[in-house]
């Protein structure tokens, strides 16, 4: 039993990371229809606020910033990745709307140039941060069952972050013209919305939360400026299983393949269960091309 809980935990942590990844990704392409290549470097560039935070924080207020370093790289995190964001839409993402390959290229360019940045300012070896005090160590739930507290707290953080971008698009006025832009740009339009201001800060929230991501998966283990690369492909494979555009079909998909990959890799290795997934995923499209939850249109 104790075995079958690890499993099943290990399961639910990974499909955790795997929505916290793939959640802002669910914007920029499941509800803009941008193929953002970048998007892995914008989760770089949130593990980095974390590394920074940790190195300077307690030089400035002691000892204390080593317990009160993530709270604030989570927003600092945020933050830089949402500016990047907005940059990049301005300058180069607005110019390729309804373009998808031509996107798909633009940002593969802007990611290599993110990756080569990230070696020039912090170097080419990765670096690790530590988690704070409060998150060491692990939970007993029974003699021979210890959940990491680093992993409870993904699983927290990405819940919450669900929450808040759940209220954000169906209780909120700014989330309703997201919606309507979305579903009907030119109508949108028609009545008045400003849709150009729609993408820019659709687009911010989208790199926000791969910011976020990053900053959580800091906590995991070494990063460097390839991280972003390691869960760019698994993000992209969440959001089209789950349905396009679709926040209850991106959780879904996020879940099964990591509960799914969890079961499949203690059965196998890690590499022949990433193999496995993809082809039962793949199966699946075939069966259902719209995804576990299609959109509707009339």
């Amino acid at each position: 039993m104790e075995l079958f809980l690890t499993q099943v935990f290990n399961g639910l942590s990974a499909g955790s990371i795997l929505l916290l990844v793939a959640i802002g990704l669910a914007f920029s392409f499941g509800l803009m229809g941008v193929i953002n290549m970048a998007h892995g470097e914008l989760i770089m560039v949130g593990a980095y606020s974390a590394y920074v935070m940790q190195s300077w924080l307690p030089t400035v207020i002691g000892d204390i910033g080593n317990e009160l370093y993530l709270p604030i790289a989570l927003v600092l995190a945020f933050t830089t990745a949402a500016v990047l964001g907005i940059v990049l839409e301005r300058v180069l993402i607005r110019r390729l709307y309804g373009r998808p390959l031509d996107t798909l290229l633009a940002t593969w360019g802007v990611s290599l140039v993110l990756q080569q940045a990230a070696r020039s300012i912090f170097g080419a070896p990765n670096v690790q941060v530590v988690a704070p005090s409060w998150l060491r160590g692990g939970f007993e739930v029974v003699p021979g069952l210890v959940l990491p507290y680093p992993r409870l707290f993904i699983l927290a953080l990405a819940v919450a972050c669900l929450a808040g971008v759940y209220v954000y698009l169906f209780r909120t006025h700014r989330g309703r013209l997201i919606r309507a832009v979305m579903q009907d740009r030119q109508m949108a339009g028609a009545l008045g919305v400003k849709t150009s201001q729609i993408d820019v800060s659709t687009f911010a929230l989208a790199s926000g939360l791969a910011g976020v991501a990053g900053c959580a998966l800091a906590l995991l283990g070494p990063i460097g400026p390839s991280l972003g690369t390691f869960y760019i492909v698994d993000a992209f494979m969440v959001v089209v299983l789950g349905g396009i555009g679709q926040l209850l079909g991106t959780v879904a998909a996020a879940v099964g393949i990591g509960v799914s990959t969890a079961a499949i890799e203690f059965q196998t290795s890690a590499s022949l269960g990433k193999v496995i997934v993809f082809l039962l995923v793949i199966l699946f499209l075939q069966w259902r091309p719209a995804g576990i939850i299609a959109r509707r249109g009339r």
